[in-house]
C-alpha cells in the first residue's frame, strides 16, 4: 500500500477543483462573448453633416482642393477673415452663430472637401478673426 502526505492529498484535490474552474470561466465567456463585445467596444454617436445644418448656401458648387486645404493650414490663427478667404474663396454655406466664449459670437463657415465628399471643413471666425477649423464626417 501506498502512502500519501497529507501536502500530496491536498494537491490532488485542488487540481480537479481548479481545472473544473477554469472550463465554467471559459465556457460563461464563450457564451457571453457578443455580449463582453458590446462592453468593450466605444459607443458611437451619430454626428451630424454640418452641411445640413446650413443656416443659408452661399455658393453651392464651393469646393475645396487639397491646394487650398494646404494654403489654409498655413494661415496661423488670429489672421483676418479677408486673408483666409483669399485661400478658400466663398464658402458651401454659412452655419448658425455661437458662443465659444462669454461674450463672443463666433460665425462658422461649412467646405465640403473636393478629394473627399463625406467630409466637410468647419472654419470658425470671432470678430472677422480666423479662430480655427475642424473637420466633420
Amino acid at each position: 500500500m501506498v502512502q500519501t502526505s497529507p501536502s500530496q492529498t491536498s494537491q490532488w484535490s485542488v487540481k480537479p477543483l481548479l481545472a473544473g474552474g477554469l472550463m465554467f470561466a471559459l465556457v460563461g465567456l464563450l457564451f457571453d462573448f457578443q455580449g463582453m463585445k458590446t462592453f468593450l467596444s466605444k459607443p458611437t454617436v451619430p454626428v451630424s453633416n454640418p452641411t445640413r445644418q446650413c443656416e443659408s448656401v452661399v455658393e453651392a458648387g464651393a469646393k475645396l482642393s487639397r491646394a487650398q486645404l494646404a494654403q489654409l493650414l498655413t494661415i496661423p490663427e488670429r489672421d483676418s477673415k479677408a486673408r483666409v478667404r483669399q485661400v478658400v474663396k466663398q464658402p458651401y454655406c454659412t452655419l448658425p452663430m455661437l458662443k465659444v466664449r462669454s461674450g463672443v459670437e463666433a460665425e462658422r463657415e461649412a467646405y465640403p472637401l473636393e478629394f473627399d465628399p463625406k467630409t466637410t471643413l468647419v472654419i470658425l471666425y470671432e470678430n472677422d478673426e480666423y479662430a480655427g477649423y475642424r473637420f466633420s464626417f
